[in-house]
Formats: structure tokens, sequence, C-alpha cells
């Protein structure tokens, strides 16, 4: 059973007025939907400006989206609002991409931790000092830093403070809005595990937000692929990693550096910039970049098509072409 539904969900922000005049607006989201079950990962992986963070912030509307629906648990979060809206911002959290700027450098660790128990009156006073050591040990951290400020501790260490924060009001459901891409390489495996290991111990759904189809690989139990402010392919991580159908994917994939270059096939090196959000082009949205384009792609916009739980949105992918 689905946790999440994400029903044609839009998100267009307005332009300032400027010498070219009014009435324009950035399209960062166009019609995605999708859904994740219950204890399952959605890895959502596209170029910087895709608007996959955008989605993640639409969904526990810390932006609200222009249109569609979001039903979580069974309830449309955008019919919600006042305390019914706080209450169910306690079953979904979010975790931020730089662990500095998301918190306060002003409190201390167990104070910013005990904040959402506070905010929720989850717990007695006497009780949550406990919840909040246990929280940190979840983690990997040490009872001792709770009277610690953030600067003392290193990237990595911060990471895991935000994700005890997002842990302790006891969500089900946690956005991870590229929470390794500021971190080392090999602090970026560390934080991985721990995602996993709290999945397990916890029940948790994620949907983990990244630029980098390596990454997610992971964690995921599936994959949606993201360009341009719409879902372009989605399917379970073995197949997007063993046969990924749509350019774009492929291109990503090739692009990610590997252990081996020796291994390396041969990369698909994609021409050109992002299109402009403010006006995407005529036709398949990624036709100006793709190796394989012709006249008909850029004239007719393809639509997501399945072919048992692999969905691709390109007319010359070989799944759903009947």
């Amino acid at each position: 059973m689905s946790l999440l539904e994400v029903e044609n969900i839009t998100k267009s922000f307005p332009l300032r007025r400027s010498l070219f005049g009014t009435g324009r607006v950035v399209q960062a989201i166009r019609g995605v939907s999708l859904s994740i079950k219950r204890g399952e990962t959605l890895g959502l992986v596209g170029e910087s400006g895709c608007g996959k963070s955008t989605l993640g912030r639409c969904i526990i509307r810390l932006i609200e989206p222009s249109s569609g629906r979001i039903v979580f648990d069974g309830v449309d979060l955008l019919d919600l609002s006042g305390a019914d809206l706080r209450r169910a911002r306690r079953d979904i959290q979010i975790i931020f991409q730089d662990p500095y700027s998301s918190l306060d450098p002003r409190q201390r660790v167990g104070d910013i931790i005990l904040e959402g128990l506070i905010i929720h009156d989850i717990l007695s006073p006497s009780q949550r000092r406990g919840r909040v050591v246990k929280l940190l040990e979840s983690v990997g951290l040490k009872a001792s830093h709770v009277n610690s400020y953030p600067h003392e501790f290193s990237g990595g260490q911060r990471q895991r403070i935000a994700i005890a924060r997002a842990l302790a009001v006891g969500p089900k459901f946690l956005i991870a809005d590229e929470p390794v891409s500021a971190l080392d390489v090999s602090i970026q495996a560390q934080i991985l595990n721990l995602f996993l290991d709290l999945q397990r111990s916890m029940n948790l759904t994620y949907l983990f937000v990244s630029h980098n189809l390596h990454v997610v690989r992971h964690v995921s139990d599936r994959v949606a692929v993201m360009y341009l402010g719409r879902i372009v392919e989605i399917a379970s991580a073995q197949d997007i990693y063993s046969r990924p159908q749509h350019p774009y994917t492929k291109a990503l994939l090739s692009a990610a550096l590997l252990p081996d270059p020796a291994k390396a096939t041969q990369r698909t090196v994609l021409s050109g910039d992002v299109a402009s959000a403010v006006e995407p082009p005529r036709g398949c949205a990624f036709h100006p970049r793709c190796p394989i384009a012709d006249p008909y792609c850029q004239e007719h916009d393809p639509a997501l098509k399945f072919a048992g739980a692999h969905g691709v949105a390109c007319h010359k992918a070989e799944i759903g072409s009947s």
C-alpha cells in the first residue's frame, strides 16, 4: 500500500517585473505524479535546476504547489491548514543538503533536537532529555554532545545531528534533499549506511533526492529520473542501472565516475545546456540535447508510458512502444 501519492503536481514561480514585461513564469514542476510504498526508498535524480528539490519542498508544503494533489497516509495534505497541517508534518520530516546552514549556530545540539519534541508536545519534560540522548546515540554520536554547538562538529557529524533532529518527532516519512553531496566521499558512505540502518530499525520511508545516480543506487528500491520539471523515467533500481531506456538516464549513468575507468563503456556526452524553465522547448523537452532526437521529437511531447513497473517518456524507447 502506498504511503504517499503525488498526483499531477505543478509549481510555477512568477518572474519579477522587468523591462521585458510581466506574466512570465518559471515552470519548476510540470505535472509530476508518483507513489511511494511504506518502507520503500524512492531515489529522485536529475541535474541541478530540474525541480527535484522543489518537488520535495512541495510535498511537505514548505513551498505551496500551484495545482495537483498530495495524498499522505490517505489524507490530502493540500486540504490541511493550521494545527492539522502541523500535526501532519510530525509524520513528514526533511533533511537538507547543507547541515551547517540548517542548524541554528546559537543553539546547543541538545536544544536543536529538543525543539521538535516541544513544538509537538511529545513526552513529558523529564522524559525529553533522555529521548535526545538516545537519538544522538542512534546516529553514532555521544551523549556528551548535547552541550556542544554545531561549529564544533565535522560536516558528517553535523548531518548526523540533522538526522537526529528529523527523527525526534517519530516521523513515518523522510525527505532527504541531497543529504551527502556536501560531504567527503569517505563520509558519504557512512551517512548512506546510517540511512539504511535507521530505515530497518524504525520502518521509515524515504524520498532520497540527489544529482548522482550512483549515490542513490546504494539506498534506493526504485529510482525516478527528472528533467526540466518532469519525470522522464521511473523503475526499480535494478532496471534503471541494468537497462536504462531514456537517453537522459543513459547520459547520467555514463557521466558518473567509475572505480575502474578501464572498464568504462563509451560515454554519452550531452551537448548544450539544460533548456530554460521559463520557455521549455516545444515537443520533447530533452530533444535539443538528445543524440537520437528526430523531427517528430521536436513537435510531440512524449507521455510517461509503462510496461509493467518501468515507465519512460521517450518516443524512441523500446519499453512501452507497443
